[in-house]
């Protein structure tokens, strides 16, 4: 979107309003670096506050300086590269299994209302616990933490995307059944034809909820257990007292999932057919 910079000035005792249009890439731009800039500040001035307070002068490494610094490291030694990789892996197979499970049970209960009327009480009870409670029966349940860890990346992200395609599915026109029927279309043909085009958006939208639950709860399990993955290497960066290498890890972990969410977001709006031109 294009930003208006408008300029007055004077002529003939009358006063005008001159509207420059600014280039799009600064309009779309201008907002967000000026957000990020001012979260810059607020970083800087916390770490001036810590580096200047004897009882926290140990945690000064948290500072922007000696945690770009320590970026610069990770990235040029090719450290983190097997952490990422990890990471995501486990990341992706969770969301995988929550998609195969997600999508099919929401269409069964937005389609069926006393499927719904059936499911909900139990979902929605199975949906307030959190994942990270999981731990312990998957720690029994699974043979390796990388099984264990992706089974609670599975309990993250298949409510979000069970519940948005369910709510696609209701939003469908009911006329749109009638017609299919009449004219003789199978239940694979409808869910294929009728159901499936309609209901993306919802089904991607669910899946960015997803993407963003399981970012989260990927750290916090990873510490428990495996010897790669980002979680993995915060854990010892703390254990180390390595605090400008985690501050750079976590920046590194905000980048990464803010490039995720920013994907899905496009593939939302790319399926979004009732978004105005």
């Amino acid at each position: 979107m294009s930003g208006d910079l408008a300029i007055a000035h004077t002529t003939g005792g009358t006063r005008h309003k001159t509207r420059y249009l600014l280039p799009s890439f600064v309009g779309g731009y201008l907002y967000p670096l000026g957000g990020l800039g001012i979260l810059f500040v607020v970083w800087w001035f916390g770490g001036w506050l810590i580096a200047n307070d004897d009882d926290l002068s140990a945690f000064a490494d948290f500072a922007p300086g000696p945690t770009f610094a320590a970026l610069v490291d990770l990235i040029g030694s090719g450290d983190l590269s097997d952490s990422i990789l990890s990471s995501l892996y486990r990341v992706g197979t969770g969301l995988l299994w929550g998609f195969a499970i997600g999508v099919p049970i929401g269409i069964l209960i937005g389609y069926l209302t006393i499927a719904m009327r059936i499911a909900n009480v139990p979902f929605q009870f199975l949906r307030m616990i959190s994942p990270l409670a999981w731990m312990p029966i998957a720690v029994l349940a699974f043979e390796t933490w990388d099984s264990a860890i992706i089974f609670l990346i599975v309990m993250a992200t298949v409510w979000p995307i069970m519940f948005s395609t369910s709510h696609g599915v209701k939003r469908i026109d009911p006329d749109w059944f009638k017609v299919s029927r009449n004219l003789g279309a199978s239940g694979t043909q409808m869910v294929r034809t009728i159901i499936l085009p309609a209901i993306m958006a919802d089904v991607m939208a669910g899946v960015r909820l997803a993407v963003g639950v399981a970012w989260v709860v990927l750290v916090p399990a990873e510490y428990l257990g495996v010897t790669s993955g980002l979680g993995y290497a915060i854990n010892d960066a703390r254990d180390t007292l390595a605090y400008d290498t985690l501050a750079a890890i976590v920046l590194i972990i905000g980048v990464i999932g803010y490039t995720l969410d920013s994907a899905c977001a496009k593939l939302v709006n790319r399926f979004n057919w009732h978004q105005e031109a």
